[in-house]
């Protein structure tokens, strides 16, 4: 099974690296940064009798964009193992910067009426179709850049690049609810944090022009006519896709809890807007160090020890944590609680994406990934936050998010555990 990093000088994997990334940081930071600001986004286009009701609006809107992702991650995933990975990345930021240009100037429901939901509807439906497509395309190209002692840390920059994302979403929410009045924030700032995003998306396409392929066009071909020996081949791996399926889901709704934290802080919690950014830009900086940390230390002590026991310390962390921060909220008990829980709940899933990329075979690896993570994240992170927002309504405790993260975290700690090692140091393999 050719890597295809052999085709590439060290520099040139550095580089190549950074401009996948780059691409993927962009593209997740149009999409994260609505989940920052569903409030706001439901003043504008989903006016209702009640808070809650546009608030439950506007996240649906947000979820409406994974209902897509399984088609994008079908299409551009196999694109990528016939055609090439650099085309499908490109593809999928060309469509993703057309959706984000649309929501950002589109006007409001009160300027034009209904046509203002719709259109936002569309455009985070083609925004789940691009999204659905880069994750797959992406970590296979980092994994087939990148020496055979390096690949957890080379890929961990994938997870990295969504907390960096994430992180600049929540910076730019701090600042903009700092320097903002309520009135004002609803009425253009947060179409100043989409734009903001869009203004880079030029860079992000120049920088993925210049990216290596890591897929020869002679091989290219061949696979393209062998496209009916892709859905036996991957029949071969179904119990280690059910596996990934399983700790997908269960890092997606931890993920996603984890970004509703801001509007989790405003409405549940009753914190400033400030502190709510506040929280989510620290726990998001810190799972970035965890990221890479993980992925480090995952090409040491191998895969499965750097899931497992982080991933059970977390289990075992969640709730005394939401206690804490339930019964004493303010600036102490979320900043270093959520940080507390975000650096070590970050540690496993970097050396989950190396073990699940370096199992597949190169043939369908980016068409394997993209569709269990896009399914994953369709069933589980589009619908995380409408399950917390209604848990918490229909039963009145604010410890209610916790309760969907500990399940969530039960189910990925048993998939883990039967999680093949595939650490080339581990298994002699490279």
């Amino acid at each position: 099974m050719s890597s295809g990093n052999e085709q590439i000088e060290p520099f040139s994997v550095r580089r190549a690296a950074l401009a996948a990334t780059v691409g993927n940081m962009l593209e997740f930071y149009d999409f994260i940064t609505y989940s920052f600001f569903a409030i706001q986004i439901g003043h504008a286009f989903f006016p209702s009798g009640s808070e809650y009701g546009s608030l439950m609006l506007s996240l649906a809107t947000f979820g409406a964009g994974f209902l897509t992702r399984p088609i994008g991650g079908i299409v551009l995933g196999i694109y990528s193992d016939r055609i090439g990975r650099r085309p499908a990345m490109l593809l999928s930021f060309a469509l993703m910067g057309a959706a984000i240009l649309t929501i950002t100037f589109t006007p409001s429901y009160n300027t034009i009426g209904l046509a203002a939901p719709i259109i936002v509807i569309a455009a985070r439906l083609v925004q789940g179709f691009a999204l659905g497509g880069e994750v797959g395309p992406t970590t296979a190209y980092l994994i087939e850049i990148a020496s055979p002692e390096r690949r957890a840390l080379v890929v961990a920059w994938q997870p990295a690049s969504q907390e960096i994302a994430a992180t600049a979403g929540a910076l730019v929410g701090v600042i903009l609810s700092k320097t903002m009045a309520p009135e004002m924030l609803d009425l253009y700032g947060w179409r100043v944090a989409f734009l903001i995003g869009a203004v880079c998306l030029p860079f992000g396409v120049w920088m993925r022009r210049t990216l290596p392929e890591t897929i020869p066009q002679a091989e290219a071909g061949v696979t393209a006519k062998e496209s009916t020996g892709h859905l036996s081949l991957a029949r071969r791996h179904i119990g280690l896709i059910v596996l990934a399926l399983m700790v997908l889901a269960s890092g997606t709704i931890s993920t996603y809890v984890t970004q509703y934290m801001t509007t989790y802080a405003q409405n549940t919690l009753h914190v400033s807007s400030t502190l709510a950014f506040a929280v989510s830009l620290v726990s998001n900086g810190i799972q970035f160090v965890g990221a890479l940390v993980g992925g480090w230390l995952a090409d040491r002590l191998g895969r499965k020890p750097v899931m497992i026991w982080p991933q059970l310390v977390t289990l075992l962390l969640t709730y005394p944590v939401f206690l804490w921060i339930v019964h004493a909220p303010g600036t102490s008990s979320l900043l270093v609680g959520f940080g507390l829980l975000s650096v070590i709940g970050s540690l496993p899933f970097t050396a989950f994406y190396a073990t699940f990329t370096e199992a597949l075979p190169q043939s369908i690896r980016g068409g394997v990934f993209a569709t269990v993570y896009a399914v994953a994240i369709a069933s589980f992170g589009g619908t995380a936050q409408l399950v917390v927002t209604w848990l918490l309504h229909v039963t009145g405790d604010p410890l209610a998010p916790s309760w969907y993260l500990l399940l969530a975290g039960v189910v990925g700690l048993v998939a883990m555990s039967l999680m093949p090692e595939t650490a080339p140091a581990r298994t002699g393999k490279a």
